[in-house]
């Protein structure tokens, strides 16, 4: 089973960025969902949310992204 939140090495390796861009991209994904009342934890992001965001899905199916 898959974790909820994704760490900022996992988001670093799957957009194929720097460790400081990854924790860039989260704070401004975890900014967007404190907006809408959600609790944030620094330097991870709801994996939901992350492959919504950056693939227009809303979740995985066996490890792959569904779209």
């Amino acid at each position: 089973m898959a974790q909820i939140f994704m760490r900022v090495e996992e988001v670093a390796e799957e957009l194929g960025v720097s460790i400081p861009y990854a924790y860039k991209l989260i704070k401004r994904l975890n900014d967007e969902l404190a907006a809408t009342g959600c609790i944030t934890i620094a330097g991870r992001i709801d994996r939901k949310f992350f492959h919504e965001k950056f693939y227009g899905t809303r979740g995985e199916k066996n490890g792959s992204v569904q779209g």
